[in-house]
This record gives structure tokens, sequence and C-alpha cells, in this order.
């Protein structure tokens, strides 16, 4: 518990200094453990320009690499994830790493885990939007995977069950 406080202050303290530099449109996700798990955190999302900025902080995993998207659905009322849906993936591209340009507007690098099972990660996705278009995360969904993703395995990269899952909400 006093780790997801921690992260979750942090969270707001990112999302405050994110609303006071000049920028774009905000969201964030609530990351809640799947039945059985105990991963928790946040995502950030911030349109700086033609890019997206995205903050994940995340803790109870366990140490290594896990796969780590955004879903279709904005829905994690399931006890296992699967109300998410699938990989969110508006222009009917392969799933792919966030190196090559044709990808799922859902795929994000990999998390990964310290030995204390936390993670943190900051990126710029150049395929979907905060707040507009197509490809807006707004109302769909963050999910965090049991396993690695390998980056090849159609749809969804061989992560594995989900353990964590956020919808994401204009900040």
């Amino acid at each position: 518990m006093r780790e997801t406080l921690g992260f979750l202050t942090i969270a707001a303290l990112v999302t405050g200094c994110m609303t006071m530099e000049p920028s774009g449109p905000a969201a964030v996700a609530v990351l809640e453990a799947t039945k059985g798990n105990t991963a928790g955190g946040t995502v950030n999302f911030l349109q700086k320009g033609g890019k997206v900025v995205v903050i994940a902080r995340v803790a109870g995993l366990s140490p290594g690499n896990h796969g780590f998207h955004i879903h279709e659905k904005g829905d994690c009322s399931s006890g296992d994830g699967m109300s998410a849906g699938g990989h969110f993936n508006p222009h009917g591209k392969p799933h792919a790493a966030t190196s090559t340009p044709d990808r799922h507007a859902g795929d994000m690098p990999m998390l990964i885990a310290d030995g204390y099972g936390d993670a943190n990660l900051t990126v710029e996705l150049d395929v979907v939007t905060v707040g507009s278009g197509t490809a807006d995360v707004i109302g769909k969904s963050v999910v965090v995977h049991k396993d690695p993703d390998d980056f090849k395995t159609q749809p969804t990269g061989n992560a594995g069950a989900r353990v964590a899952c956020g919808v994401i909400r204009k900040v």
C-alpha cells in the first residue's frame, strides 16, 4: 500500500508539473492489479506537438521485462483485464516494436522491473494522440502483461496474462 501511495503522489506531482508548462492535452491511467496480482501505478500521457510523451511508474511487478500496451477498450472491469479488448490498432497495422514505423498505435516499449518490482519508463510515441483524431488514447486502457513482449507474434507479442489495467482519462 505504501508503494502504491508513493507512486500516486509522484503521479500527482508529474501531472501538476505537466499542467504548468505550455503544452497540449494530457491524460492519465491509474493502473490497478488484476485478480491475483499486485501491480499498480500510473501512466501519464502528454501531447507535445506531433508526439505524445508517456511517463509510466509501476510497482508490484515480478523483476524483469513486461509487455506494455494501449488496449482498444476503456474497460478494466473484468478480473483478468480481458475486458480491455485487444491492442489499440485503429490503422490495421501489425504488432511490432516502437522502432518500427508500421505498428499498432497501442505498441509501447517493454516495462523493465528492477529487483524490487518497480518499473519506470519515459518515452515519446509518434502514432497516438491525446484528445483528437482516430489514434486518440483517451477512453482506451493501458495494460501491463506478465511476460516480455517478443514484438513479433501477431497480434499480441505473446506477452501473457494481464497483471494490471487502467482506463485512460483526460486530465
